[in-house]
């Protein structure tokens, strides 16, 4: 859902937790392919290396000519138990009556049932909502015939399943409201955006006395993980090992211990987070970590913006956090220094509400952040930038348009993508004054504003634009101002075959020396070593053809490929950087694993990438691994 600026901490719901960021930016992410990682996870769950003893069977269900349709999503056949709002067992009205033997068809998910009235039509009678029945189905259907294995068994015998409760707390509909269709399916995206469902949506399956019964859809992915994780991008590789469950007990709640070994520091620590605390929308997270450089301490609690009609939020952040910062040019590290953070922040939101498909959103709070540098004697340059201790209100301010279409085979393979194609955008200022115990007096702003465009139809092309732009004002002048625009472009070309290009670049002005901004293998010039130029402005443009297969590996990777061409390059002399080399291209190919099974990782790549130029030291050929949240 839009209106989250950056990663600071507000209640849009984007940045529940401290798994989607960071409420306070350390340094400025260069990651413009969504869902870049590291270390990213490869499927080492003990679940999958049982599995893989098994001989490769291709799915053989029909992937939809149209857009408006699931791609071979695999909805089991059968239902487990359906659980009514009251919580007891409950027959499904519709399935026998209506004859529904195969819900992989497009109607079983969002298809109308024979004789039932339109979502409109229901509305304009004053429809109210009847019974609720929780359909939550487990990993494998076991009325499938390719799914009822010995170890597909044993799978779902060990997977606890999603707790009823769980579910029912994220609907925003209860028995005996009014029937309202944008509701229903602002549910459906609330379950799709949890990583323990593969897939999740709700359907009118009886009509009766001006009520409506509703049946949520659900399905579970095997969540524990105890492995191994490894990637490689950008000539470097990460390995990890770590104990976690995304879903705890069925609860949600998302525990981990890990160890990790990245090109940047060993870290060895505890994880909690939990989205729906105690059956709430409170979100809360925690890390507590022990690193080769340093520490970090993270903790967050807050009732976000969690849905379109909220009407007020509140939320508090809390990070201690030690370690060496590295900066890099061409692949190597130039420069190295300490740096001990210290921040905190609080915040209050309210909002009117849905008003003709519109939503407006004020919230105010208060910012500590603090950092303080040292030198790092390791052999080479520590150059270190000046400390900086700012304490400031702030006002807030979002505009989101209420525009949501569901595709398939864009990004995922095989899954529902909610795109969103409306109109937002959010301001944040605040003002730091010396008098008030910070280094300097500033007024520190950041913004951001997206659309989207699409055509519908069997060949659907869709349009995403984002900006944002951030900083300070002091003495008149801007300091580490950052400003960012992308354009997306997706062209559906048939049910197999989708066209994408993407063109992003990012300016700065008198940026931070902590703050670079770097191009290379890490964040989209696949072909070249990461973090491989140093600038203080930077573009790439990014071609790809996708194809989606109806493959099916063990049942339980869907497969992609995809052939690619990248183009970048940066501008600008940073401190102690090389000059730029200039336009920088690669081409490459690689295959896409779709974990359907699993919510510890979206999508596996394997690429091979060529460089075409750069300096004559780098590798001809870059082999990447790595398990991204998008195609």
């Amino acid at each position: 859902m839009p209106g989250c600026i950056g990663s600071l901490l507000d209640g849009s719901g984007l940045t529940q937790g401290m798994a989607r960021g960071s409420p306070i930016c350390r340094t400025r992410s260069p990651a413009w392919r969504a869902g870049i990682s590291l270390p990213n996870l490869l499927a080492s769950s003990t679940l999958v290396l049982a599995l893989l003893v098994l001989p490769a069977r291709a799915a053989t269900s029909e992937v939809p000519a149209s857009a408006e349709a699931p791609a071979s999503a695999d909805a089991p056949a059968s239902v487990d138990a359906l659980v009514a709002d009251d919580g007891s067992a409950s027959g499904d009205p519709s399935a026998a009556a209506h004859g529904e033997s195969n819900p992989e068809t497009p109607a079983h998910r969002y298809g109308a049932i024979p004789g039932m009235p339109s979502p409109d039509e229901l509305e304009a009678a004053g429809a109210v909502i009847g019974k609720v029945l929780l359909d939550n189905q487990n990993i494998f259907d076991l009325d499938e015939p390719k799914d009822n294995k010995e170890l597909f068994r044993l799978a779902n015998d060990l997977h606890i399943k999603t707790r009823p409760d769980v579910i029912r707390k994220q609907l925003l509909f209860k028995p005996g409201d009014r029937y309202n269709r944008h509701v229903i399916d602002e549910s459906e995206r609330i379950l799709r955006a949890d990583g323990y469902f593969y897939d999740a949506w709700i359907r009118e399956v009886s009509y009766h006395d001006n009520q409506v019964d509703l049946r949520v859809t659900t399905k579970d992915v095997w969540t524990l993980n105890p492995g191994f994780n490894f990637s490689r991008s950008g000539g470097t590789n990460s390995i990890g090992v770590q104990l976690q469950d995304t879903n705890f007990l069925g609860s949600g709640a998302d525990f981990k211990v890990f160890h990790t070994n990245t090109v940047d520091r060993n870290t060895t620590g505890i994880q909690a987070s939990d989205q729906h605390t105690f059956g709430t929308w409170v979100s809360s997270a925690l890390t507590l970590s022990n690193n080769s450089d340093g520490y970090l301490r993270e903790a967050s609690v807050q009732l976000p913006f969690y849905a379109l009609d909220t009407r007020w939020a509140t939320g508090a952040y809390g990070i201690n956090d030690l370690q060496n910062d590295d900066l890099y040019d061409r692949g190597q590290i130039i420069n190295k220094f300490q740096d001990q953070h210290q921040g905190a922040q609080a915040y209050f939101g309210w909002s009117s509400g849905v008003q003709n498909g519109w939503v407006r959103r004020w919230s105010t709070g208060f910012t500590y952040d603090e950092h303080a540098f040292a030198p790092v004697i390791w052999g080479g340059p520590s150059v270190v930038p000046q400390d900086r201790r700012f304490l400031y209100p702030f006002i807030q301010f979002d505009l989101i348009q209420d525009d949501y279409v569901r595709m398939w085979n864009h990004d995922q393979i095989g899954r529902t993508e909610d795109f969103y194609l409306g109109t937002s955008f959010s301001a944040r200022a605040g003002y730091a004054d010396a008098q008030w115990g910070s280094s300097s007096s500033a007024l520190i702003f950041q913004s951001y504003a997206s659309t989207g465009f699409g055509a519908t139809g069997a060949r659907r092309a869709t349009t995403l634009l984002f900006w944002d732009f951030s900083g300070r004002v002091a003495g008149g002048a801007l300091e580490n101002g950052l400003m960012d625009g992308s354009v997306r472009y997706y062209n559906q070309q048939s049910k197999n075959w989708l066209f994408f290009t993407t063109v992003a670049a990012t300016k700065g002005w008198r940026l931070d020396l902590d703050n670079q901004v770097t191009l290379g293998g890490d964040n989209g010039l696949r072909g070249y070593p990461l973090r491989y130029q140093d600038g203080t402005a930077r573009a790439l443009f990014t071609i790809e053809q996708r194809y989606f297969t109806d493959w099916y590996i063990l049942r339980l990777f869907r497969v992609g490929g995809a052939v690619f061409f990248d183009a970048g390059r940066t501008w600008g002399r940073a401190p102690l950087a090389a000059p730029s080399l200039g336009l920088l291209t690669d081409a490459g190919f690689g295959l896409r694993f779709g974990n359907a099974r699993s919510g510890l990782g979206n999508v596996i790549h394997v690429d091979l990438a060529f460089p075409f130029n750069g300096d004559p030291t780098i590798k001809r050929v870059q082999f990447l691994v790595q398990t991204e949240h998008s195609f």
